[in-house]
């Protein structure tokens, strides 16, 4: 048969099932530890020199793992190594951090607001003056901005309504004819017209323009960028970003200022020490060389910065040190209230702080506003390059020249002529009466070129107000006596430093009866301003505008674009029909609230551990 088969007691079987069964013998053996040579083997290969197998000796207790045990036992080695990791990366704090973090996980959105109540309504003949501090912060437009082109309303704390209306610039000198200058450098202008949103109520709008000096001869700058490398800058819209508006604003330094560059994560370091600008190779090294990686230890990274602004140091020049980051400092950070101290000890040595954020999911605002104000500095937010062309290119004269320091704003209401008052932002910048007159008590400064816009919304006597009169501590009045035809409603009071060291100048103006000007006569950029807080408003859904409509307001600011030279007000109206839509898609005029776990204020600070412990929760469930 060319088949062959093979018969053996009585058994018969082929070839293939031959192969089979002699595999499964010497695999017996080899577990046995039997290490010979088959005779038939041998016998039927004759040709072939076979050697004894050599096998290293086992421990007869261990035997063969079942698949599924193996399985097992695996999993346990497997988390043994996750728990392993999770240790390491508590020690992450204290050691030199990686360029390649892997460590790094944004659970949660963690984006950090202060909490602020609209200020109220306030009865004149209880509480005549109003006083605050100026702020030329931008920080919360830019952001808003982030959030409706995302195709979300904002949450209510993420809105400062003074800042929205600041982000844009008035020429107020102009509007009275002041010719500004280094001994002159701010101009006040006011304005009463009717309220479009209350027909019972009137507005006074408080500008004030500073000096714009030649940016070609002003003194040279010592520039510290604090940049934070931490594992949370790693995406697209932070650190990327982050380089590329520095060399925008590298672009705009003179060549005999410096520029140092100081990094923190887990650690810190010199990216790069005090440069002459004129050396911009080695500035653009530096910045493109810059990675992201490690937690973030803020407070340290503060330290160093001020210690190469110390080193490079510039008497009467300028010294500023801008801190780069999201705000998520998790590492270092004990006591913000001690942190802030020392921001404002270096500003009174002559060092100005300023902050930039980028970024979304982790931003802490709140922290970055804090650290700018106690630092005279600018609180910026940029969302796009175009924002960083804004803050960094085009007004960094602002940023960085100082013209008026400590600005402060006091208004004083004739109780015959208002009857109530409430002032539209500052929630945060309020005064006590006698901090106007205080030269000790810091306030906002303003740089080259900046402008300041206050809007009060008064109910003037005669009208329906929301206060009830006070019973028993009404003045008595000759009801038969005439008023004058021209009795002022306020009277705008404006301090001022022209160098920190120096006393304070008051700048005074009335706002008389007699200066109203109708809706339909106020100039283009006063209706566009009106526009501004009327939005902001409604985004913090105040509900004294819930019956004026987002098409009101985009008729109003698309009255008042002027210009327009870079664009920024048709911007904005774009970004009020967005709003005007998601409303409508919400059903309800009132801005849409994120659900409060998202959004929630989160104690500071939040260290490695506490969030490394949130991670392991996670992992487990």
């Amino acid at each position: 048969m060319k088949n062959s088969t093979y018969i053996a007691s009585g058994f018969v079987y082929s070839p293939i099932a031959r192969s089979v069964a002699i595999g499964l013998a010497l695999s017996t053996l080899v577990a046995c530890g039997y290490t010979g040579t088959s005779e038939q083997t041998q016998a039927e290969q004759p040709h072939k020199q076979t050697r004894p197998v050599q096998r290293p000796q086992q421990d007869a207790s261990i035997q063969a793992v079942h698949p599924i045990a193996r399985l097992e036992q695996e999993s346990a080695v497997a988390a043994h190594r996750s728990n392993a990791k999770v240790a390491k990366m508590s020690q992450m704090a204290v050691s030199q951090y990686h360029n390649n973090d892997a460590y790094y996980h944004q659970a949660t959105n963690t984006e950090n607001y202060q909490k602020l109540s609209d200020l109220s309504v306030v009865s004149v003949a209880e509480q005549p003056v109003s006083t605050f501090s100026a702020d030329v912060d931008t920080a919360s437009y830019a952001n808003m901005r982030r959030f409706i082109n995302n195709g979300r309303l904002p949450p209510k704390d993420a809105v400062r309504v003074e800042e929205l209306i600041n982000y844009f610039s008035y020429d107020y000198a102009s509007q009275v004819g002041d010719s500004l200058n280094a001994d002159k450098p701010i101009a006040v202008n006011t304005l009463l017209t009717a309220s479009p949103w209350n027909s019972n109520n009137q507005l006074i709008r408080i500008g004030v323009s500073a000096y714009q000096p030649d940016m070609n001869i002003r003194p040279a700058a010592n520039v510290v960028f604090l940049v934070d490398v931490s594992g949370s800058m790693q995406s697209q819209e932070k650190l990327p970003l982050l380089k590329q508006s520095m060399l925008l604003m590298l672009n705009q330094l003179k060549a005999n200022d410096s520029v140092a560059i100081v990094t923190y994560a887990s650690g810190t370091g010199i990216a790069l020490p005090a440069t002459k600008v004129s050396d911009k190779h080695s500035i653009e090294n530096a910045i493109n060389n810059l990675r992201a990686g490690g937690s973030t230890h803020g407070s340290a990274g503060i330290e160093l910065a001020y210690n190469q602004a110390q080193q490079g140091f510039i008497e009467g020049g300028i010294n500023h040190v801008y801190l780069m980051s999201d705000g998520d400092m998790n590492v270092g950070i004990t006591d913000i209230d001690a942190l802030k101290h020392r921001i404002s000890q270096k500003r009174k040595a002559g060092v100005q702080f300023s902050t930039i954020g980028f970024g979304q999911g982790n931003y802490n605002d709140h922290l970055m506003e804090q650290l700018a104000d106690n630092g005279n500095g600018v609180a910026g937010y940029i969302d796009t390059l175009h924002e960083a062309q804004k803050l960094l290119v085009d007004q960094l004269g602002s940023s960085l020249h100082t013209v008026a320091h400590d600005v402060k704003f006091q208004v004083e209401f004739n109780p015959s002529m208002v009857s109530e008052y409430r002032l539209l932002g500052y929630e945060n910048r309020q005064l006590a009466r006698a901090d106007f007159n205080n030269d000790k008590k810091d306030a906002g400064d303003m740089g080259a070129g900046h402008s300041v816009t206050a809007i009060y919304e008064i109910t003037p006597v005669g009208k329906p107000g929301l206060i009830d009169p006070l019973v028993f501590q009404q003045a008595k009045q000759n009801k038969m006596a005439q008023r004058p035809v021209n009795e002022a409603l306020v009277e705008v009071r404006v301090r001022y430093k022209k160098a920190q060291s120096e006393a304070s100048a008051k700048y005074t103006q009335r706002v008389h009866n007699n200066d109203f000007v109708s809706l339909a006569n106020i100039n283009t950029d006063d209706s566009f301003a009106i526009a501004v807080a009327a939005f902001g408003q409604k985004l913090r859904g105040n509900e004294q505008l819930d019956d004026l409509s987002y098409s009101s307001i985009i008729d109003w600011a698309n009255a008042g674009k002027g210009q327009d030279q870079f664009g920024y007000r048709a911007e904005f109206v774009k970004l009020a029909r967005l709003t005007n839509t998601l409303a409508q898609q919400s059903n309800s005029a009132l801005p849409v609230q994120l659900p409060e776990p998202e959004y929630a204020v989160q104690p500071l600070p939040v260290t490695l551990p506490a969030r490394i412990d949130n991670q392991t929760h996670e992992l487990s469930q």
